[in-house]
């Protein structure tokens, strides 16, 4: 179902308002962008605060054409492979002092855990191009033009990326499903 917002300001006007508007009208989109691109959750604060940081540098003087949106993601998608790449280098020197926590959620918890993780496991799966797709398409609502020009191409190679990422998730769905032998709590 199509949801209906006002319009979103551009960098022109946010400019105007200030630097403290837009950081807090889109905190909650950059963090879930962050958190969905794999930036680990305990590092989600350092990550934002460097996407507001450019933000804060930037924001006088970025092209009013441009979805501020669009513009945010493209930032957020820098930040967040910085961070993956940083984080890989720190595991692999840390990694013979792993710690394993393991504790017993209540039942509810731990299907939305499942499903969470779930969602996680196949956003790595998916090629780059295809998961940046999924994630601002199906997982943070922007309309296919904001994609296009979030991620700098033709509004049909959104499309078709799009198609081709829901066919797999829906695999990836009915392969869980099949190899557990009974319908994915997520699912119900």
């Amino acid at each position: 179902m199509l949801k209906l917002q006002p319009p979103i300001p551009g960098p022109e006007e946010h400019a105007q308002r200030g630097f403290a508007t837009v950081y807090y009208a889109y905190f909650d989109l950059v963090w879930r962008i962050l958190r969905r691109l794999g930036v680990p959750y305990d590092q989600l604060e350092d990550a934002a605060q460097d996407v507001f940081l450019v933000l804060h540098r930037r924001l006088p003087g970025l092209d009013p054409q441009i979805s501020l949106r669009s513009w945010l993601f493209g930032t957020a998608r820098r930040v967040a492979s910085d961070f993956r790449r940083g984080l890989r280098r720190h595991e692999r020197r840390i990694q013979a002092f792993a710690v394993v926590h393991t504790h017993q959620p209540r039942e509810r918890v731990a299907e939305r855990a499942e499903a969470a993780d779930f969602v996680q496991r196949f956003l790595d799966s998916l090629d780059n191009d295809k998961r940046m797709v999924f994630i601002l398409a199906d997982l943070e609502g922007f309309t296919a033009p904001e994609i296009s020009q979030a991620l700098d191409v033709k509004l049909n190679t959104v499309y078709s990326r799009l198609r081709a990422a829901r066919a797999e998730f829906e695999r990836a769905i009915a392969e869980t499903e099949r190899a557990d032998g009974r319908q994915a709590a997520w699912n119900r």
